[in-house]
This record gives C-alpha cells, sequence and structure tokens, in this order.
C-alpha cells in the first residue's frame, strides 16, 4: 500500500464555535463518549450544545488552526464557515448529527483527520493520520470515557477479489487491536462502491467492526460493499440531518451506517454494562435479522430491540443465501463459458473449412492458368521453328 488515505466521502458527498465546551475533561459526566474522526466540525449547532467535550486536530500537514499539525482544544476541528460548506468538510458536522440522532445519550470528542489548504481544497490523508489518532484514543480514553470510535473515511485501493485483499497497514491494525482489547470498538464502513466481494479499507480489518447499509425500507442499498466474511452488521444508513449552519440534507451510505451502529452498540452496553465489548458485539450479531438486497438475503441487521432483550430472532428461509447466490452465479458463467468456449471452436472449423476450400480453388486455378500458358508457349516456339526450318 502506498500509504495514502483516499479522502473521497464513502457516503454523499465552519462556522468558528462560539460555544464553550461542556467539560474538557469529562470529569463530572457520567455520559459514554464516542470518538469520531471526520474532516471538521460545526460545534455552534443546538442539539451539539454541551455534548462536544473535546475537538482534535490530528494531521500529517501543518494546517491545523493553530499552524502546526496538532492541536487540542476549542476550535481545533473548526474551519472557516466559507470553507467547511465545499468539497465535503460538512460531512464531519452531518456524521455527528447522524450520531446524535441515533443515540442522544452521549458525549462526542471530534478528531479532525482530513486537512484543509487556505482556499477549502482536501488534503491527502495518510496512514499515520489514522493510526496517529486512533492512538490518541486509546491515551485518552479513560479521561473522556471514551467507549467507540467512528472513522467515515476509507478508500478501495485493494488486491485481487477472492485473495486476501485487504491492504498490510500493520500500524492501523496494531491501533485497531489495541482499542479492542481495551473494551473499546473501532466503526469502519464497509463503502459504497456495488463491491460485493470486498470492503473498503480499514473496515477490512478484522478486528475492527465494519457496517454496511439499508436504505429507508430496510433494504441493502445496492451500493454497499459487501463481503461474507467480513462484513459485521448491516445499519440504517439513510437520515435527514443538520450540516454546518443548520443547513438540512438527506444523506445515505455506510458512512452514516457506523453511526447507527456505535449509538446501538453505545446504548446496548449501558443497558448492559456488564458484558464485555466483545460479548456485546455477539449479542448483535446473535439477534440480528435478516435483510435483503442484490448482495443476497442476509441476517447482519443490526435489531436493538431484540438485543436489548436478549432474545434472537429466527432466521426465516425468504431467499437463498450469499453463499449460494455465489455459488448459482458461478455455475451460470461457467455455462455461459463453456458455450462461448464450443462456439468459437466451431466458428474456428468452419473458417478453417472455408479457408482450405479458398486455398484449393486457388490452387486449381493456378494449376489449369499455368497449363494454358504452357500450352501456348509450346505453339508459339513450334510455329516459330516452322518458319525458320522453312
Amino acid at each position: 500500500m502506498n500509504k495514502k488515505l483516499i479522502t473521497a466521502l464513502v457516503a454523499l458527498s465552519l462556522i468558528v464555535p462560539t460555544t464553550a465546551h461542556a467539560a474538557l475533561e469529562n470529569k463530572t459526566a457520567q455520559l459514554p463518549t464516542v470518538a469520531i474522526l471526520d474532516t471538521a466540525i460545526d460545534t455552534s449547532l443546538p442539539a451539539f450544545k454541551g455534548r462536544i467535550v473535546q475537538e482534535v486536530c490530528i494531521l500529517d500537514w501543518t494546517t491545523c488552526p493553530n499552524g502546526s499539525n496538532f492541536m487540542e482544544g476549542p476550535g481545533a476541528a473548526s474551519m472557516p464557515a466559507d470553507l467547511i460548506k465545499i468539497n465535503g468538510f460538512d460531512h464531519g458536522t452531518q456524521m455527528t448529527s447522524v450520531l446524535m440522532e441515533s443515540n442522544p445519550n452521549m458525549n462526542v470528542i471530534f478528531i479532525k483527520v482530513i486537512g484543509n489548504t487556505a482556499t477549502g481544497g482536501r488534503q491527502i490523508a495518510f496512514e499515520s493520520t489514522v493510526f496517529n489518532a486512533l492512538n490518541w484514543v486509546k491515551a485518552n480514553a479513560s479521561r473522556y470515557n471514551i467507549q467507540a470510535v467512528t472513522m467515515a473515511q476509507g478508500h478501495h485501493n485493494l488486491g485481487v477479489a477472492g485473495t486476501d485483499y485487504c491492504p498490510k497497514t500493520p500500524a492501523t491494525q496494531s491501533s485497531v487491536e489495541s482499542l479492542a482489547s481495551d473494551g473499546i470498538p473501532v466503526f469502519f464502513p464497509s463503502g459504497n462502491g456495488r463491491d460485493y466481494k470486498r470492503l473498503d479499507w480499514p473496515a477490512c480489518i478484522d478486528a475492527s467492526v465494519s457496517v454496511g447499509y439499508v436504505d429507508r425500507i430496510g433494504e441493502i442499498a445496492a451500493n454497499s460493499n459487501y463481503d461474507e466474511a467480513k462484513l459485521d452488521f448491516f445499519a440504517p444508513g439513510f437520515f435527514t440531518v443538520a450540516g454546518p449552519a443548520g443547513l438540512v440534507k438527506n444523506i445515505s451510505g455506510s458512512s452514516a451506517a457506523i453511526q447507527s451502529a456505535a449509538g446501538s452498540f453505545i446504548a446496548l452496553k449501558s443497558n448492559k454494562p456488564n458484558l464485555s465489548m466483545q460479548s456485546l458485539i455477539d449479542l448483535l450479531k446473535s439477534t440480528s435479522k435478516n435483510a435483503s438486497g442484490r448482495q443476497g438475503t442476509i441476517k447482519k441487521l443490526i435489531n436493538l430491540s431484540a438485543a436489548m432483550s436478549g432474545t434472537s430472532v429466527p432466521t426465516a428461509p425468504s431467499g437463498p443465501s450469499a453463499t449460494e447466490i455465489a455459488a448459482a452465479k458461478a455455475a451460470a458463467d461457467k455455462v455461459i463459458a463453456d458455450k462461448a468456449a464450443a462456439d468459437l471452436l466451431a466458428a474456428k472449423a468452419l473458417l478453417q473449412s472455408q479457408v482450405n476450400a479458398a486455398i484449393a480453388a486457388a490452387e486449381a486455378q493456378y494449376q489449369s492458368e499455368l497449363k494454358a500458358a504452357q500450352d501456348k508457349l509450346a505453339a508459339t516456339k513450334a510455329s516459330w521453328l516452322a518458319k525458320l526450318n522453312g
């Protein structure tokens, strides 16, 4: 991997904050905190009041608001009002809105991981940005009561489907695994590229919690990437949310789905505080329900109410599994390939017979014309010899 994190949004695609943070160290607040790694945030939105407990900027560029590559404190994740509305920088505010809508009983730490130029251009984020941000979360988890992480950014520069396609990024993998060992899941989006065999990086990292999305009617979105072995969940991914300056938009994608999935996890953890992170994830998996789409009928749609009650939802045999669909497609592809091969052989045989006939006809014509020329030459010679001798 070239270590570059392509920063195109996987879902949708600042006003400088004037309100004070609720509690910079969250010492008195009892609410759980989710760390959001994204573009930038407008903290002045009324829905965020008292809930943004810290802002951080971690970049590989010296373009944090303080002119360095790291900043911590009020305004660290902010942008000028005219710039946060362009080039997808409104994404971070939207993701925070989705999270708060999914579960309002949480605090948020926002970490800016996408840098911007003075004119609002997006700067490339390297892998080091990701693991540095994750390591900051680990170092500050107890200080802020951080119980989950979301990052709605990713890329699809992957290996060949059917192989171990996930780019090798040991530093990021180690950071994700370390947080998981502390009981803090890291949620990454599957991506929105209509790839039904591969997830985006870093969702393809096994230690992460990878999430695809369903649409407004609960069907798996056609563009939601899927890998039967690696995808952990589907979650709602269509929301009407507020962006910078309160501008309301409809958004959809797996980036929104990770926020709703994280909100469900926090709600379940609050309801069952004695369960470990892995037990909570396993409970969400065991109580998930079926969702259908082009990817198949798959029992991975989070059902929070069932998880809260600890009951399972029976899997209805409402359609073929993703494995059965893949096998049927492979069989159909083989039939098509075999027929194409047979047709090619027949076409080659026909062409060969036509070539043979054409060569034979040309040879016959050549022999006929050669004999006529030889006869004419002999007659001419005889005629002139007769005149010479007579």
